[in-house]
């Protein structure tokens, strides 16, 4: 079975997969951790809270990662834990590229709102290394 998404549904479904396995801390246990360059964190988040009626608590970390892709930046997972060969940065080209490459059992729970912190971590390893590498 092949899924095919449009950009706008692979941010969603990458938003909400960050919002179950990063926001949560799940991902945590590999032993990586997701990064951004400081200055694009600001500029994104400043960005959002200018751009519409959010005050600085209704931004959360999750809405400010995407619109750091959005606005062309990149973000990273940087492996602690061994020498760094797990290390991987995406811009948003690789979210609407590999976001519909994950299971599609994994996609159809997205779609159906049927998804968990598994499936989360399924999208999020498909799009930062193209497969899932850790169990």
């Amino acid at each position: 079975m092949e899924i095919t998404l449009t950009h706008s549904e692979s941010e969603g479904i990458f938003y909400h997969a960050l919002c179950n396995a990063v926001g949560t801390g799940y991902m945590n246990g590999y032993g990586i951790e997701l990064t951004t360059d400081e200055k694009q964190y600001d500029e994104a988040r400043a960005q959002l809270l200018t751009s519409s009626e959010s005050t600085k608590e209704s931004v959360c970390y999750e809405d400010v990662l995407m619109q750091i892709l959005r606005m062309g930046g990149a973000l990273t997972f940087v492996d602690h834990e061994g020498d760094g060969e797990m290390n991987s940065t995406i811009k948003l080209e690789d979210v609407h590229r590999f976001v519909e490459d994950t299971d599609p059992h994994t996609l159809l729970n997205f779609i159906s709102g049927n998804d968990d912190a598994n499936d989360a971590d399924a999208v999020l390893q498909t799009v930062f290394w193209k497969q899932q590498v850790f169990a």
